[in-house]
């Protein structure tokens, strides 16, 4: 349980320094690189693995949940 918080954090940085690098590609490139775009396709690409990592650890029973109100 601890191992599947610990990545999802790491996502969650990972995902930040990819948009942030995406940013500053955007400032300093002139348009003739795509750098800026594979930054934000890998920032995508993490997203959705992120999403996936929460959903599988969560249909395995690894993350616990609350139950709703009802």
């Amino acid at each position: 349980m601890l191992l599947v918080k610990l990545l999802i954090i790491i996502l969650l940085l990972a995902i930040i320094v990819s948009l942030f690098s995406g940013l500053f590609f955007l400032v300093k490139d002139d348009g003739s690189k795509k750098r800026t775009v594979n930054a934000l396709t890998w920032r995508i690409g993490l997203s959705l693995l992120a999403l996936a990592v929460i959903a599988i650890a969560g249909f395995a029973g690894l993350l616990p949940t609350k139950p709703g109100p009802l």
